[in-house]
Formats: C-alpha cells, structure tokens, sequence
C-alpha cells in the first residue's frame, strides 16, 4: 500500500484524550491507551478516628480530649503497636456560638477535636483496634482503607498488563486497515495517584464483621498512552 504526503492516513483510538497530546506526528501513526488491571486481597489497613467534645470551657474541652486520645494511645502501645504506626493531629478548639435572630451572637461553649491515624498490618487486628478506640472515648470514625503490603508488585502487573493492552489494540488497529506496526514513537506514562478500588463483600450481620475484610478485593489499575509508527 502506498502513502501519499496529501493524504496521509492517521488511525486513533480515543479511548483518552490523546489528542491532547502536544507534540503530533506528521506521519502516519497510530494513538492507543492501554488499561491494565490486577485483584488482590487487603492484608493491612489505615484507619483514622477522632474525638470530638464540646463543654462550657476551653480547658474542660481540652481535658476531655486529651483523656480519650491517652487512653487510646496507651491502648496501642500495650498491644505492642509501633509508634511508626500511629499519627495523631494537633488539638483543635474552636469557640461555639449561639446566633439569635436579634442581639449579638451568645458564646455558649467550646468544641475540642483530635485525630488519630492508625496502619494495621495484620488486618485480622482490624476490628479489635477499632473497639479499643470506642472504649477508650474515641466517638468517631472517619475512613478506614485496606491496603496491600506489596503494592508495588502488583501495580507493576497492572502496568505490564496496560501495556499488553495497548500493543494488542495497536496490532489489531493496524491488521483492520491493511498496516503494520513500525515501532513506538512516544509513550506517555502518568501513574495514577487515585487509591485502589475496594470491592468488599458486606457482613450480613454483627458476627460475620470480622470476617467481612478478610473476604474483600482490592482493584489495582494502570495505564500508559501509546503513539505507534504505521508501516
């Protein structure tokens, strides 16, 4: 098949926005995305907590926090929990108001609040962490994400699989329209900062919980932006 200057012939595949690219061939080429991804079972998790109190004064406030956040860190601490392990905010004490519809807003107390961040690395201890947080006063939980030890082994299977993808798409692009594959011309590689996709088979009641982790999957994906040469 013979190309001709005026007429030259460039295939994409849009499945991204490639054409966005800044820098385009003015050859025949050929644009793919390859998508890869790899399922895995948690064995560790994060989670945070907080406590949050409001009292009359600031010092009760404080108090009141300080108390649970102790409770809770030593709580840790006896259950051989590194400090690595565990991250705790600075305590945050805001003045609460009462706004009327007439006069002047009224102070009618302080709100205290500190947050706790906890990695498990054995996500059989997950649930049992989370009750020593509610007994030690702690009355929030904010997030709780399961992880992997190896995340990165299996972000590279997810990655090689992205670009199995994208070879696949551009050798059957370029077969459909009679061409071949010349080589790549430019690979474009951003890894995506988002968090793996939890997929979790919900407990049916309270004594299935702690085994409602362990049952969940964790999507890891990839991708890579691909330019070919065209033949």
């Amino acid at each position: 098949m013979k190309f001709f200057p005026q007429a030259a012939i460039a295939v994409s595949l849009t499945l991204a926005s490639v054409a966005s690219w800044a820098a385009t061939p003015d050859f025949p080429h050929l644009a793919t995305t390859g998508y890869g991804e790899v399922v895995a079972k948690p064995d560790m998790a994060q989670f945070s907590v907080k406590v949050v109190e409001s009292t009359m004064t600031a010092e009760q406030a404080k108090q009141s926090v300080d108390k649970s956040v102790t409770t809770f860190l030593q709580a840790l601490q006896s259950e051989g929990v590194k400090s690595e392990q565990i991250s705790s905010s600075n305590l945050y004490i805001t003045p609460q108001y009462h706004y009327p519809k007439k006069g002047k807003p009224e102070l009618v107390g302080y709100r205290a609040s500190r947050s706790i961040t906890v990695t498990v690395e054995q996500l059989s201890e997950l649930n049992r962490y989370l009750d020593m947080a509610l007994n030690s006063g702690i009355n929030q939980v904010d997030n709780i994400q399961l992880k992997v030890k190896d995340q990165a082994v299996y972000q590279q299977q997810a990655r090689l699989a992205a670009i199995k993808d994208a070879n696949s798409k551009a050798e059957s692009l370029a077969d459909g329209f009679g061409m071949d594959v010349g080589g790549v011309w430019r690979i474009d590689y951003n890894m995506s900062g988002g968090q793996p996709v939890l997929m979790r088979t919900m407990a049916m009641d309270a004594k299935s919980e702690s085994n409602s982790y362990q049952d969940s999957t964790i999507i890891i994906r990839d991708r890579v932006d691909v330019i070919y040469k065209l033949d």
